[in-house]
């Protein structure tokens, strides 16, 4: 997938998971109810800091904080832009 957005230093764009639908029971979550994804794959990423490259890469899956990151919308679809520091763990 290709994005025209050039994060800088040490920020990726994350693409986040689609939230649940649906409980493992089968049970149909209401639009309300629904979490917040804590999930996404990388899109972008920066060029990290001076001392400090970046370990993800784009098409990484990733797991990040609840309230990690600053919500854009860009050509119609949701993106996260965070710091490198706000992803937890790479699956």
């Amino acid at each position: 997938m290709s994005l025209n957005i050039k994060p800088i230093a040490d920020r990726v764009v994350v693409e986040a998971a689609p939230a649940e639908e649906k409980t493992a029971s089968g049970i149909i979550i209401p639009d309300t109810a629904k979490e917040k994804p804590q999930r996404g794959t990388v899109v972008a990423v920066g060029d990290g800091k001076k001392d400090e490259p970046l370990t993800v890469k784009v098409g990484d899956e990733v797991l990040y904080g609840k309230y990690a990151g600053t919500e854009i919308t860009y050509e119609g679809k949701e993106y996260l832009i965070m710091r490198e520091s706000d992803i937890y763990a790479v699956l």
